[in-house]
């Protein structure tokens, strides 16, 4: 039975974790609201949603120093990103009516020794390089944007390399806020805004600052994993991520999980493209930027147009198409019927102007989160071929362990944060582009071109070290998602129960299997599962509730860790716009379950536990 108090760290005691503790419904609902009652208690969260304690007290000593007037800030990791989000809070808050400019800084830090000795910037691995977007602090709401729509906000691991780098930094202050925020998603812990400028800079300039500090990182805060060899050692970030690539095309020969590969051999890619190769993965600090990057990967490369996002997404995905570009179409079930009225508009658009494709790129997931749908990719990919437009398909929830949809995409993107990992203490994202497809050649170039490396070097070390075993703990957790839904769906509305507490189990199995079985790998040793997510609906709100409450799983926020994770999915992701979302079939007390390595038969008894409450409070109310 787990019993993690709320705000505290999902998993426990780690200091990099991926999700937080909210382990009934009345707290996610607090969360939600801005309830200081949980908000005041979290001391982790969602890394896109609740800014990192270090990140935060980063950013409160760059507020102190160098704030003109109040000024908030953000951090990002190279001058690029950092321009993208000046662009993006100038743009956005023109559009919402209240214009506002923002201003660069940049500071190299580095050890005094480093400076002493002459060393040029960027010339010594234990400097740290920070961009910091400066803006009046009521355009802080809009800043939270992008940092939660591209993932590009700095890793908490640079956070305390820079933290360690300038030892005054430790006693900048947080500021809490100090009344509730409603349910928008900036209502994390605030940065203090002290009037202690130390230059001054015109509006949309960047100013640069050399800083020193007087010790180096602290040996006590290498992690065990690296004391006792399990992970390879901080300079090798360049071959953690030859790995990481390889790995992510499908084209890495298996080794011991146990020992960091020194060396490794390559064969033919098992994703059903056989010439993809590591030079076609490319690597983001998020699943999230991966899909941002190939959103303006494809405004670069292709003619204007409207984008589509087919299927009701993770809500980032739509929000990006929304916010940059021209805008999109949504076709929010994902269904064969959506393609009937897909192909309805292709047609309208190309009779309009048949001088540029009718849309720029369709964005899809397989299967979506949180309905499980699979898309009709053969289908897809035949509109795509007919009206000249691009495929981005989000892999996160299938991985290519069981599903193989690489020949349906241009671009691959997928969240190695979730079950690549598995560990919840490190983010990261991938990029694939298909050698075979039509535009391959265009996109590649650009990417070569243009692809910035800010994939935090100790990120991508701690994320070789974690997906090394991943075919393994995919099969164990294939098999008991695969036990659990099968007893529930027999106690369920759908499986013909008699005064049920479930009404539906969406899981790839039982929802539209006929696409899903038409990319599931098959006919070999290595059968394709249907993954570790699935969704429950319920007969009454009460019975939610009840079910969710009685779960002895950790509860928060994230997917794919090897130890069970459950959340009120609706409520976390859709608290403001619950009959928008009700529309496609996301129901307010849907309740979102990744399952875990735990034994099959102790699963099965924690849902039976939880199955029997929501039973109960279905009875109570008859």
């Amino acid at each position: 039975m787990v019993n993690q108090a709320v705000g505290l760290a999902v998993p426990p005691h780690t200091p990099h974790a991926i999700s937080v503790s909210l382990p009934t419904w009345r707290d996610n609902v607090w969360y939600e609201e801005g309830d200081a009652r949980v908000v005041d208690t979290m001391v982790s969260g969602y890394p896109r949603f609740f800014i990192h304690l270090s990140i935060q007290k980063l950013a409160a000593f760059c507020e102190q120093k160098y704030n003109l007037g109040g000024e908030r800030c953000m951090l990002f990791p190279t001058q690029k990103v950092a321009e993208e989000c000046r662009s993006f809070i100038e743009n956005r808050s023109a559009v919402l009516g209240t214009p506002t400019n923002a201003r660069l800084m940049h500071l190299f830090i580095c050890p005094e020794e480093v400076q002493n000795n002459g060393a040029p910037p960027g010339s010594s691995k234990s400097c740290a390089d920070l961009h910091i977007v400066l803006f009046r602090a009521d355009a802080f709401h809009i800043a939270k944007q992008f940092w939660q729509h591209t993932g590009l906000g700095i890793s908490s691991r640079l956070a305390e390399r820079c933290l360690a780098l300038l030892p005054n930094a430790t006693s900048a202050a947080i500021q809490r806020p100090t009344s509730p925020v409603g349910a928008v998603k900036g209502h994390n812990r605030h940065y203090s805004a002290m009037k202690s400028p130390v230059f001054s800079s015109d509006t949309g300039s960047t100013n640069s600052h050399r800083a020193t500090a007087s010790e180096e990182l602290n040996p006590d805060t290498v992690y065990l994993e690296e004391r006792y060899g399990r992970n390879l050692p901080l300079e090798a970030a360049a071959l953690a991520k030859r790995v990481l690539r390889s790995r992510v095309a499908g084209v890495l020969m298996d080794h011991s999980h146990d020992q960091p590969p020194n060396e490794f051999l390559v064969g033919p890619s098992v994703r059903g493209v056989s010439s993809v190769a590591a030079d076609d993965v490319f690597l983001y600090p998020t699943g999230m930027s991966a899909i941002w990057s190939a959103h303006n990967i494809s405004l670069a490369t292709r003619p204007p147009a409207k984008s589509v996002c087919f299927g009701f997404p993770y809500i980032d995905t739509l929000k990006t198409l929304q916010k940059w570009g021209p805008g999109c179409h949504f076709f929010g079930f994902g269904l064969d019927s959506d393609i009937d009225d897909l192909e309805k508009l292709l047609e309208g658009e190309s009779a309009r102007d048949n001088t540029k494709p009718p849309i720029l790129a369709l964005f899809t997931e397989f299967p979506s989160n949180p309905l499980l749908r699979s898309p009709n990719l053969p289908r897809l990919r035949a509109l795509a071929d007919k009206y000249d437009f691009l495929i981005v398909i989000d892999e996160t929830v299938g991985n290519f362990v069981n599903v193989q949809v690489l020949p349906y995409a241009d671009i691959l993107v997928s969240s190695l944060t979730k079950v690549f990992s598995g560990a919840s203490n490190v983010m990261g994202g991938s990029l694939i582009l298909n050698p075979q497809g039509r535009y391959y050649a265009a996109l590649k170039t650009h990417l070569v071109a243009t692809f910035e490396d800010v994939y935090f070097d100790e990120d991508a070390i701690f994320m070789e070290r974690n997906s090394r075993d991943f075919k393994r703990r995919v099969r164990v957790i294939d098999g008991n998602t695969e036990a659990v839904c099968d007893f529930l769906r027999a106690r369920s509305l759908a499986g013909g129960a008699p005064a049920p507490a479930i009404k539906e189990v969406f899981y790839p199995k039982y929802t539209t299997p006929v696409n899903y079985d038409k990319c599931r790998i098959t006919g070999g040793a290595e059968e394709g599962g249907f993954g570790g997510l699935f969704s429950l609906t319920f007969t009454s709100l009460a019975a939610s509730r009840a079910f969710f409450d009685a779960l002895p799983f950790y509860k928060g926020p994230s997917l794919g860790t090897n130890f069970t994770l459950a959340c009120p999915f609706t409520i976390l992701a859709h608290f403001g716009e619950l009959d928008w979302a009700a529309q496609y079939g996301v129901e307010e007390g849907l309740v979102r379950l990744s399952v875990g390595m735990e034994d099959a038969q102790t699963l099965l008894a924690s849902f039976e536990t939880a199955l029997t409450a929501a039973e109960r409070a279905v009875v109570a109310a008859a």
